[in-house]
């Protein structure tokens, strides 16, 4: 049921079990298994094997796997790089056969390829006259339901059409900086996470308002005294936050956007990256940055992270700090309204708030009800489908409501631009729901978006079939407000 008149691009992108990763693999042990550790069995058994059978084993790594990665020996060469203690000084060529023991290929989008958000793209250099180049953000979800963050770019033509390129034929994951950590934000997560107050402010008290991961490591050294049982939950907490917050690189001269994959690093989103969430961000002095609000989850609990790029080449990851921010779905505005950052947030697991900060990573300020789930299509629950959207009539807000038998389906509703919490202008009935052909999939009856972009009079909204593949709907913006400002029925 599609109420506002639009066309739908003939582009579906799908799940591609073809596209692959290098990752470490790293065999536990059976908690039951008794001798030497199976990690050092395994070393021990590659340093046994001749020399004739190392030259034999990578030869056929080699023939198997150098087309499907940039730098396969490199990969290989990294990997290896984990177990230096155990196998001590080798050859090159046996450092390499050990790094292809503990490596794996991940088919990082075989499953579902899903959430998308779109963004103009940082380069509009070359694009044809009256079209927009973008960025589409992607939920690529491969073994194991581990989530990535994928892209995809493409063209918006004057009229709407869109087209979206394909994948590059390599896939990298980008090189893991040296991040730095800010002392205050570290501390207030630490508290919402459960450390304990005194020991992590006898190690903070070490540290300057800036410091890295060395620095910390050297600053934890002061609980020496204290006895491991009554630090290790604390200490615990300090090193997966501070591995939770990195910096990630890619090499802008060999790879393209589309060839980058942000792979899921950090401890807290051992089990995936969720629903980011982009956004090209206006800063008062008119320079744009691109930021992205995601899900982490490692399996047990969530916890909000933000992202930060200028070129979708570097990428700044960090933890959002703040009661306001404690759940899914949050979105931030594409700029400050009367000097404050404000985001979109569902802190109450069902309806749509509104919080206010002066820092994008801490929202210590109460939220403020927006929408309350109230039409039939919406009454289990409902949440932002991306960042709001500026136009002239008011912020533009794609929602999402969930309804009987779990249906998704997709609204609209206009805020006030200089007092968002206020709403204009609501549509009675979704702009969207599955039409018979998009009902099956990894999760049946839903279409969920992550962020639409405006071109012209052309609203483009990707969104995700059944949490399996993408599609893209473009609707005639002025026929979509006349719509809400008509009294908020059905736009069909």
């Amino acid at each position: 049921m599609r109420r506002v008149t639009g066309r739908w691009a003939d582009v579906e992108v799908r799940p591609d079990g073809s596209k692959v990763v290098g990752r470490p693999y790293i065999p536990g042990d059976d908690p039951l298994a008794e001798g030497r550790p199976r990690l050092r069995r395994i070393v021990d058994s590659i340093l046994a094997v001749s020399d004739e059978e190392v030259s034999e084993q990578l030869a056929d790594v080699r023939r198997r796997f150098a087309g499907r990665h940039r730098d396969v020996e490199r990969m290989l060469w990294l990997n290896a790089r984990g177990v230096e203690p155990l196998a001590g000084e080798v050859d090159d060529e046996r450092r390499l056969l050990i790094g292809a023991y503990l490596t794996q290929e991940y088919a990082f989008q075989a499953a579902a390829v899903t959430n998308p958000s779109m963004v103009p793209a940082p380069d509009q250099g070359g694009a044809e006259p009256g079209s927009m180049r973008f960025v589409m953000s992607l939920r690529a979800i491969g073994e194991g339901h581990i989530s990535s963050i994928a892209f995809r770019t493409g063209v918006v033509a004057a009229d709407g059409t869109t087209t979206v390129n394909d994948t590059g034929p390599l896939v990298e994951t980008g090189e893991r900086g040296v991040p730095v950590y800010e002392r205050k934000h570290f501390a207030q997560k630490l508290r919402e996470l459960g450390a304990d107050v005194s020991l992590t402010a006898r190690v903070l008290d070490q540290l300057g308002r800036h410091f890295g991961p060395s620095e910390l490591e050297a600053a934890i050294s002061v609980l020496d005294d204290e006895p491991r049982a009554v630090t290790h939950e604390s200490t615990k907490l300090m090193r997966w936050l501070a591995a939770s917050n990195y910096l990630l690189k890619f090499d802008a001269a060999t790879t393209t956007i589309q060839e980058r994959l942000i792979w899921p690093v950090g401890p807290f989103e051992s089990k995936g990256m969720e629903d980011a969430r982009f956004v090209r961000f206006t800063e008062q002095d008119e320079s744009t940055t691109y930021y992205a609000t995601y899900t982490a989850y490692d399996g047990f609990e969530i916890l909000p992270q933000l992202i930060e790029t200028n070129d979708f080449c570097s990428f700044e990851v960090s933890t959002v700090n703040g009661r306001s921010a404690q759940n899914k779905g949050m979105a931030l505005f594409p700029r400050t309204v009367d000097g404050s950052y404000l985001a979109l947030s569902r802190p109450d697991r069902e309806n749509i708030h509104l919080v206010r900060s002066a820092d994008p990573r801490s929202w210590h300020q109460p939220s403020i009800p927006v929408r309350r789930p109230q039409r039939p299509w919406e009454l289990i629950q409902m949440g932002n489908c991306g960042s709001p959207i500026e136009t002239e009539a008011g912020w533009l807000v794609l929602t999402h409501g969930v309804g009987p038998m779990r249906t998704y389906r997709m609204g609209a509703m206009l805020l006030d631009l200089d007092h968002p919490d206020r709403i204009i202008a609501d549509l009675a009935e979704p702009i969207l729901e599955a039409g018979e052909e998009e009902r099956d999939g990894y999760v049946p009856n839903v279409v969920y978006s992550c962020g639409g972009m405006l071109h012209g009079d052309h609203l483009v909204v990707p969104y995700g079939v059944a949490d399996q593949r993408t599609r893209i709907a473009v609707y005639p913006l002025p026929e979509l407000l006349e719509a809400l400002l008509s009294g908020g029925t059905s736009a069909g």
